[in-house]
């Protein structure tokens, strides 16, 4: 695994991106923030310029998608992006190409809409759980699920965590141990 696209999309949570961000550069991987429009304002009002568009590129290896603003049911954010189906169409692209699909926070509702959860395990950020549940998944509590081609994180600093266990799969423990170091987060069970 080297290339790893992070979807954004109106009202995603900044943490929810910029955490896996830093992680997975740090480690080294190629890392590009793709959205359907050049700019996009995130849940908080930070602003982020992207480097691409929702396009699949031929060698991507993974796709880490974000939650943000689902619970209120806000018209930007993750509830708004699975009423009107887009990303979960996106996804479901990714997907049937046999790219990595991830999810971090409530990110994971707009994976079960694509039907990338079906029949798997996966978690979401605890006020989104019952939501989850509604689709055939073997819900859990864990900070991290990782299920071989699709992997979901819990609540929203979870995401880092996400993006550690992708850098101790794909580089090995050393690597996930200097990326800890170098960004001072405290010890990490990566069996959880």
């Amino acid at each position: 695994m080297e290339f790893i696209d992070i979807l954004l999309y109106p009202g995603f949570d900044e943490l929810d991106a910029v955490g896996p961000y830093e992680v997975l550069e740090s480690a080294g991987f190629d890392v590009r923030l793709v959205a359907a429009s050049e700019t996009v304002t995130a849940s908080h009002g930070m602003t982020v310029v992207t480097d691409g568009d929702l396009r699949p590129a031929p060698s991507l290896d993974c796709l880490v998608v974000p939650g943000g603003r689902w619970n209120d049911r806000s018209t930007a954010g993750a509830w708004s992006e699975y009423e009107n189906g887009r990303i979960p169409r996106v996804v479901a692209e990714y997907a049937s190409r046999r790219v990595t699909v991830a999810s971090v926070c409530t990110g994971a509702m707009l994976l079960a809409e694509a039907g990338v959860l079906d029949g798997r395990p996966a978690t979401t950020h605890h006020t989104a759980r019952d939501d989850l549940a509604a689709y055939d998944v073997d819900l859990t509590t864990d900070r991290v699920v990782d299920d071989g081609d699709v992997l979901t994180a819990g609540g929203v600093t979870a995401g880092i965590d996400l993006a550690l266990r992708l850098v101790e799969r794909e580089r090995g423990p050393q690597a996930r141990q200097s990326v800890q170091r170098t960004l001072e987060y405290g010890e990490w069970d990566t069996n959880k």
